[in-house]
């Protein structure tokens, strides 16, 4: 799974062949869910609250990376690296 950020034992990951609905992969804990880019519902999975918060936080801050990361994975390139949460 390629990772796109580490922060406070989450890890965001992306895959190349994923499927529709522009997302990422977070996990932690043990607990994955897939994030929606946009909003930060949660497609799949879960985690803890304060997991959540975090990376529902972090999205915001770095959406327009990660949908460039998305279209990056939709052509098979390598995903770059995010920064994490300060």
């Amino acid at each position: 799974m390629p990772e796109v950020s580490r922060f406070y034992g989450i890890v965001i990951a992306m895959y190349w062949a994923d499927h529709p609905q522009p997302h990422f992969h977070a996990e932690y804990a043990g607990q994955v869910a897939s994030i929606a880019i946009g909003d930060g519902t949660v497609l799949a999975g879960n985690l803890p609250k304060r997991a959540l918060r975090l990376v529902r936080q972090w999205e915001v801050m770095h959406r327009d990376e990660l949908l460039i990361n998305w279209r990056r994975t939709r052509e098979h390139q390598p995903v770059a690296k995010i920064d994490p949460l300060p």
